[in-house]
């Protein structure tokens, strides 16, 4: 048996909580939920039942993940054109791009922060 499950969450630093969230929120469709009572800011974000992003608010900004040892996450999506015009709609940058040799379709767009997201839309025959 494998010793790792699956990926459990992201954590992203923000030095802007309620763009971070609205973002995460309005455009990718996460739902804030509980939270433990940490002593600093933050939210936890989730999919579903699942917390899948928690943000921690900081004084100030980081660098962007692009180009960084972690370069960005991934999540698998359900609809890509529903996630297509969301994020269009959201005014931010954004890049799409099919993988080839495969069914898969991908958004790479960057949060208020500089965190890149990748939205994975895996189709029929998402390994060639």
């Amino acid at each position: 048996m494998p010793l790792i499950n699956g990926l459990d969450h992201v954590n992203i630093r923000t030095a802007d909580l309620a763009a971070t969230r609205a973002f995460l929120v309005d455009v990718l469709g996460l739902v804030e939920g509980w939270r433990p009572p940490f002593p600093f800011p933050g939210a936890w974000l989730y999919a579903g039942d699942k917390d899948v992003v928690h943000l921690v608010e900081v004084d100030a900004p980081a660098a962007e993940s692009a180009g960084s040892s972690l370069d960005h996450f991934a999540f698998d999506i359900s609809d890509y054109d529903d996630a297509f015009a969301r994020v269009q709609r959201s005014g931010r940058k954004f890049r799409a791009v099919e993988t080839p040799g495969t069914t898969v379709r991908q958004i790479f767009v960057r949060d208020p922060t500089g965190v890149t997201i990748e939205l994975n839309w895996k189709g029929e025959r998402p390994r060639g």
